[in-house]
């Protein structure tokens, strides 16, 4: 029998929370929400909603028992404005029908009068006002003045990225189930559950013992659900706390991309000085970052970013600066790759910029500099490994990057409408919570009497194929099939004070706490069937496809016979273990320390032909070696990383968002008007080496994490991009700063620009 994902997906029976039945008398819930980006609410009119029908209750924030407070960080969001509103979608009221539609026509008859007052949407303006979320973080390293004096080349500029819509399939949906004694079940698409069940039982005013949150699985998330699930379901949970019935909640597609935050969009300033030969010296950035109305984990995405400054390249002398703006934009939130794509991107523009002034390939650049066994890191952790330069040497072995910028340069040469362009983008991203106290996890593993196997942890399953890997280590420290392992729900009363599912952590850190917990049955199993054998020591026994092994052959004590022996024997077939990361610590006085367990390095190359009339181009080809350590799940891992990078081209290129400029209204607010990769945008050609694996790491079973670093061979699409611009480009690197997405749209205008010029 199955239990697992791919198997139920591929036949349409996994269930998510919409699809859970509902219990008889389930209400539904209606968000009311500002209309205006920032003002004063003076009035909310409600009686005309609860006077419709089927409406069972109309909540403002004076029915809130508990705290009227949502923030995890920073205790700056309410879960329902009160006084001031500060974004077009903020939670003003929520009513309670007896169906969907009902609900939604009586949110319509809420009537707030809203003070309007003067909002900000850009981050410069919101520094220059004083409009902070946290005082600015400067991480810093080596002597600069010295350096700066040293250097034969400064390039200064300014590079923008901007947002991205997470376009999850399942969007923010919860089921809350009134239990006894006042207590709550919430069915919640979350990627962290503690964090639901604490804040809930904050705004409700009760233990968090009370609040049971139970997760059997998302429908994508990417981020978007690590702390954006929690004010959906707490709603929830207030209004079946309030009625004492169960009450559904689930968005629509143009709610969840109206009233949900994004990626950060970031503007940043740089300067970066190099020797004549193209020696990185001194990295001197700052980084404005848009992080909307409410801290939510801009505070941490901003600090990962400053831990990506300088990427895969050593650079001995670096000042980098985070910059938390207010601004009256949702909050913006966790995405793939938290904050390390922005830092990225930027130093990748100051490289190009290099490149031009020097007269060198960017490739010439980025080889010399790369990170080496010793380097330091401006966090004062040392590079231990050899994988960011064994991949890019790796990637050159196998695709000779200066024959395919020699044939590149032939192709462009020949004239016509089209020219092609390369880029190559190495990869150096640390895998851990950099709060160091999010490094934990806990399994929770039963043997039953048939020989069954179950197991829990806090990992979410969100299509990532974490629960594959949790059931594949579980079956391979068993000595088993792995169609005996069933993966639990992710559940508050299993697995309790877990950390989120995210920073790519949730197989290393739930994988070693299950590999312990199996390893401490197996290591009772093998105690019994030493006493069956009548050894006094088992070390010479061993369980290996589903039987006894003795010195290395086969016996007939098999997995079922032995399970049930040592059931018998009163043997204890259960373990709960708790696993913490060893070695990582951090101190923000500082900012120095390890704050990761180890890094996942890699390289990609990317090739792409752009039509210099039209301002179209396709992706020609990818082409990646990527380190996953030694893989438990190869199929799984190589998934993640072709979905990774495409998602990364998407941000790169195609993903604009869009406000309207009085309003502050969200204008791609559907699928119809917000552009994400399809088919079409899929390169011709993606192949993907894993690296070799040399070293010992933190990951289960000496693999590596694999969630977010190939996102960010997706910025190799841009630099392609410019690259077959050319001279069309040279000019705006120079001038101009670097703005992604780099739309269809954005290159054609600087095609017709370079075309007037010409005339």
């Amino acid at each position: 029998m199955s239990f697992h994902d791919p198997e139920l997906h591929s036949r349409g029976e996994s269930r998510f929370v919409d699809d859970l039945q509902i219990p008889e008398g389930t209400l539904h819930a209606a968000v009311v929400t500002s209309s205006l980006s920032h003002g004063i609410l003076e009035e909310l009119s409600t009686a005309k909603a609860e006077a419709a029908p089927g409406v069972r209750a109309v909540l403002t924030a004076v029915d809130i028992p508990g705290m009227n407070q949502i923030g995890t960080i920073i205790m700056d969001e309410p879960l329902l404005a009160s006084n001031e509103v500060s974004f077009i979608g903020e939670p003003l009221a929520v009513v309670i029908a007896d169906t969907p539609a009902l609900a939604h026509q009586a949110a319509e008859l809420v009537r707030p009068q809203i003070r309007k007052l003067q909002s900000i949407t850009d981050p410069r303006e919101a520094f220059a006002r004083g409009m902070l979320i946290a005082p600015p973080v400067t991480f810093c390293i080596g002597d600069l003045d010295k350096s700066w004096e040293a250097c034969d080349l400064i390039v200064k500029g300014r590079a923008d990225s901007g947002g991205q819509e997470h376009l999850y399939l399942e969007t923010q949906a919860t089921l809350a189930i009134p239990m006894e004694n006042g207590s709550l079940r919430l069915h919640s698409g979350t990627q962290g559950p503690t964090y639901v069940q604490r804040i809930a039982a904050r705004v409700l005013g009760i233990p968090m013992n009370m609040v049971e949150v139970d997760v059997t699985r998302l429908g994508g998330a990417f981020g978007g659900k690590e702390d954006q699930a929690t004010p959906w379901a707490v709603i929830a949970a207030l209004g079946a706390y309030v009625t004492g019935r169960p009450v559904k909640l689930v968005l629509d597609r143009g709610e969840d991309m109206r009233l949900t935050g994004k990626r950060h969009p970031y503007s940043s300033d740089y300067r970066l000085g190099l020797s004549s030969e193209g020696r990185l010296l001194v990295w001197e950035v700052t980084y404005y970052q848009n992080g909307g109305a409410a801290s939510d984990l801009s505070t941490a995405i901003l600090e990962r970013t400053l831990f990506h400054t300088t990427n895969a390249y050593a650079i001995p002398s670096v000042s980098a600066t985070g910059i938390c703006c207010r601004t009256h934009l949702p909050p913006n939130t966790a995405f793939r790759g938290f904050g390390g794509p922005q830092a990225m991107f930027v130093l990748e523009c100051a490289l190009r910029k290099a490149a031009d002034e020097l007269g060198m390939t960017a490739e010439e650049i980025q080889a010399l500099n790369l990170l080496r066994t010793g380097d330091i890191f401006p966090y004062g952790m040392e590079y231990k490994g050899d994988e960011v330069e064994r991949s890019w040497l790796r990637l050159d072995e196998l695709h000779d990057l200066k024959a395919v910028r020699k044939s590149n340069e032939q192709f462009n040469l020949s004239g016509g409408i089209y020219r092609r362009g390369m880029a190559v983008m190495p990869v150096c991203f640390g895998i851990s919570f950099t709060n160091t106290s999010l490094n934990q996890a806990s399994a929770l593993v039963h043997v039953y009497t048939d020989g069954s196997i179950g197991v829990s942890t806090g990992a979410v399953e969100m299509g990532q194929g974490v629960n594959a890997k949790m059931a594949a280590v579980a079956a391979r420290v068993f000595g088993v099939d792995i169609t005996r392992v069933k993966v639990e729900t992710t559940n508050t009363t299993r697995t309790a004070n877990t950390s989120p599912t995210a920073a790519s952590s949730a197989a290393d850190m739930n994988g070693n706490a299950v590999r312990i917990a199996c390893g401490n049955i197996l290591n009772r199993l093998l105690q019994v069937a030493g006493t069956h054998f009548g050894l006094g020591d088992p070390n010479h026994l061993e369980l290996r496809s589903e039987s006894i092994v003795r010195n290395g052959a086969a016996t007939d004590l098999g997995w079922e016979v032995l399970v049930n022996t040592a059931y018998l024997e009163r043997v204890n077939l259960s373990s709960h273990v708790h696993y913490s990361t060893p070695g990582i610590h951090f101190n923000r006085d500082t900012n120095q320390g390890v704050p990761f367990a180890y890094h996942v390095a890699g390289a990609a190359l990317t090739e792409v032909t752009l039509d210099r009339l039209r301002g179209t181009y396709t992706v020609d080809a990818v082409r990646i070696v990527h380190d996953c350590g030694d893989s438990i799940a190869p199929l799984i891992d190589r998934g993640q990383i072709e979905g990774g990078l495409l998602q990364g081209i998407g941000w790169m290129t195609i993903e604009d968002l869009k406000y309207d400029t009085a309003s502050r209204a969200l204008l791609t607010d559907s699928l119809a008007t917000y552009k994400v990769p399809d088919i079409y945008s899929t390169p011709a050609d993606v192949e993907v080496e894993f690296l070799e694996c040399h070293s010992e790491n933190a990951g289960v079973f000496n693999s590596k994490a694999v969630g977010e670093p190939p996102f960010m061979y997706g910025i190799g699409a841009y630099f392609a991009l410019l690259d077959a611009l050319g001279s069309d480009d040279a000019e705006r690197r120079r001038n101009e700063p670097m703005t992604a997405p780099m739309t269809a749209e954005r290159l054609l205008g600087i095609l017709i620009r370079e075309k007037r010029k010409d005339s």
